[in-house]
């Protein structure tokens, strides 16, 4: 189901919270749970895999997440703000100590002005620490590039959340 790359990145971010004993979750909207999967694909991901929350409407980011309505309103669901909300709320949660969040347009539809097709938001928290946010502009690639290489970038942040 996963390319060698995206499952090599999820084996680094498993091994990298078990060398720091930390338990991982994630939030997702855009990718629908991809980050979760590639890391439960992983045999033996249970001892360092708490949960994942794949959170697509407003009511879900705010119900299960603590997202609240008003910021999704005032800065829309995808901004770094919102994507720092839905980390800090996994952890919140959750029994983990690390967690990563994510949430953007994929395409075909969706795009604003502003906020274009492949415009994905991620965020970082961990436990004790600030929590780290960034934008990548993926373009319009089709929807399951833009999806696959958010999944790369989320594996990614949870290696580095231990620098």
């Amino acid at each position: 189901m996963f390319s060698e790359d995206v499952l090599k990145l999820a084996e680094t971010a498993l091994q990298t919270a078990r060398d720091n004993h930390a338990m991982i979750t994630t939030a997702e909207s855009c990718t629908g749970g991809l980050v979760s999967a590639a890391l439960t694909a992983i045999a033996g991901s249970s001892d360092v895999f708490d949960c994942g929350f794949s959170t697509y409407s407003y009511k879900a980011k705010s119900s299960l997440l603590g997202v609240p309505q008003s910021i999704l309103v005032e800065h829309g669901a995808v901004s770094e703000t919102v994507a720092r909300l839905m980390a800090e709320g996994a952890l919140a949660h959750s029994v983990a100590d690390v967690s990563v969040a994510l949430t953007g347009i994929a395409g075909p539809g969706g795009g604003l002005t502003d906020k274009p097709i492949g415009t994905v938001c991620f965020a970082c928290a961990r436990i004790g620490y600030k929590t780290r946010s960034l934008t990548h502009q993926f373009g319009n690639p089709g929807r399951p590039i833009v999806r696959m290489e958010s999944v790369k970038v989320a594996l990614g942040m949870l290696i580095e959340a231990f620098d």
